[in-house]
């Protein structure tokens, strides 16, 4: 719609997690390593942060990486019973059919041996943990935990959530999953000069040739999204709507208030 007009590619602040936006900030980035870290030794992994602070972006940058050198089970609407969340895992390792927990488990134990002599171990990520909706499920993720052969595991576990997720596992009822917790990371707010540079990192990779918004413009932007990726996104790809609408080349900082007053964002006029 207004890609031409700036001369982007493609939109440069859209909605979907595409690992190709990814701006590596120094948390982004030790995050990352923290998970493909993981993901080797095969651990148990926590990733948390607010609403929009850019888990999914990472965990799909992370399955990017993996590649296909293992299977990636990815489950995205974890809102499920004990039964059924392993029957997505065998579901995501290729079976189907199996009714019963046994039946499952055993599908899965026996995958995961063949998997290992293939030296391709899975991966099992979970994204919105926080909705698990019972204890007995995340037994089960914990019970998954528990296949290893020696001293090896043979599958890794990330658990992707909201600082909700983070809360809940401190609770007593929750201790034994908490003590397998191999790796944890907690994901915050940009700064402004890391919220400056994911500006232009995504304008750059868009295929922008100059940078739309004033230093200005970009400095409101992080005042007002409080350094939050996907509050962000919806500043800026507002604005820029707002510029293409009047056939306007640059972003000010008007045009960033508007949007903020358009989403019900408190501006630094009121």
């Amino acid at each position: 719609m207004f890609e031409d007009h700036f001369g982007f590619t493609t939109k440069p602040f859209g909605k979907t997690p595409d690992p190709a936006f990814l701006y590596e900030s120094n948390q982004h980035r030790e995050a990352l390593a923290r998970l493909e870290y993981a993901v080797e030794e095969k651990e148990l992994a926590l990733l948390t942060g607010d609403v929009g602070s850019g888990k999914t972006t990472l965990s799909r940058a992370l399955i990017d990486r993996i590649g296909d050198s293992r299977p990636v089970v990815l489950l995205i609407n974890p809102r499920l019973s004990p039964v059924q969340l392993l029957r997505s895992v065998a579901s995501g390792l290729g079976f189907s059919g199996a009714r019963f927990r046994n039946e499952l488990l055993e599908q899965i134990h026996s995958k995961l041996y063949e998997l290992y002599e293939q030296k391709r171990e899975p991966v099992v990520i979970i994204d919105e943990a926080q909705l698990l909706p019972s204890k007995s499920t995340f037994d089960e993720i914990r019970l998954l935990t528990n296949f290893q052969l020696d001293d090896q595991n043979l599958l890794s576990v990330i658990l992707i959530g909201q600082p909700e997720l983070q809360r809940r596992l401190q609770r007593q009822a929750y201790s034994a999953l908490r003590q397998r917790i191999g790796l944890r990371y907690s994901l915050g707010p940009l700064t402004l000069d890391d919220t400056l540079a994911y500006i232009e990192h995504r304008v750059r990779v868009a295929g922008g040739k100059r940078n739309p918004f004033s230093m200005d413009a970009m400095q409101e932007i992080h005042a007002l999204s409080g350094g939050i990726p996907r509050v962000i996104n919806t500043l800026a790809t507002t604005a820029l709507l707002d510029a293409f609408g009047e056939d306007a080349s640059e972003v000010d900082v008007a045009r960033i208030e508007s949007a903020a007053r358009e989403h019900q964002l408190e501006t630094s006029h009121g």
